[in-house]
């Protein structure tokens, strides 16, 4: 795997129908080195920390790989890195490989997957497009968000390096296809499993235990 491009944007409003929306999704790729801390990158920040940001989401990763899915299906070759809200566009990052918990190494800073990106609507108002989440999560291309396990500095070109597996083997994708209810008979036994991932983010981890019917840890 490889960073493509490192994109970032302090929260902005932009008219949604009638009502402005303060919203950090409209990513733009940055030059040169760029540090990594506990919350987000330099440079970077999220309009809505009750659903973005914070510790657990702290940086969104996305596959320049998909891109290509996207331009097809939507007919549009105006692209470029960042328009999914995506703070690291990475060459070879696939969902159906990639596992909650796996340690990913970019420069100097380490990266831990947390969860999959569920979108709201303001991928909606990224791409002028009120269908796009829908679409979003029917192609089941969601990239993943990263906890940040050691802050550092990192720069578009650098190598992406899987130091560690995630415990339980638990991928991005069919964990996402099972909390929508695509995993069939296997939907409750891959939600177990990820229960037993210490690295899962809190918020999937209640979520999980409330659709499983479990009492908290």
């Amino acid at each position: 795997m490889k960073l493509i491009s490192v994109n970032v944007a302090l929260p902005a409003e932009v008219q949604y129908g009638q009502n402005p929306v303060k919203t950090g999704i409209f990513k733009r790729p940055v030059s040169g080195p760029v540090r990594v801390g506990s919350y987000n990158l330099e440079g970077d920040g999220q309009a809505d920390l009750e659903n973005h940001g914070g510790l657990h989401k702290a940086v969104y990763a996305y596959s320049t790989d998909h891109y290509a899915y996207w331009r097809e299906a939507l007919g549009r070759d105006d692209m470029g890195w960042g328009q999914f809200g995506e703070n690291l566009s990475i060459a070879g990052l696939d969902e159906t490989e990639r596992c909650i918990g796996d340690r990913l190494q970019i420069g100097s800073a380490l990266f831990a997957v947390s969860q999959p990106r569920v979108p709201c609507y303001k991928l909606g108002i990224r791409f002028g497009d009120e269908h796009m989440p829908r679409m979003f999560s029917q192609a089941a291309l969601t990239g993943c968000y990263l906890s940040v396990l050691r802050e550092g500095v990192i720069e578009a070109g650098d190598a992406v390096e899987l130091v560690a597996r995630g415990r339980r083997g638990v991928a991005v994708k069919p964990l996402f296809e099972a909390w929508m209810r695509r995993g069939g008979a296997d939907a409750a036994r891959i939600l177990e499993r990820a229960l037993e991932v210490p690295e899962l983010s809190p918020e999937w981890r209640a979520q999980i235990e409330q659709r499983l019917g479990r009492a908290p840890a």
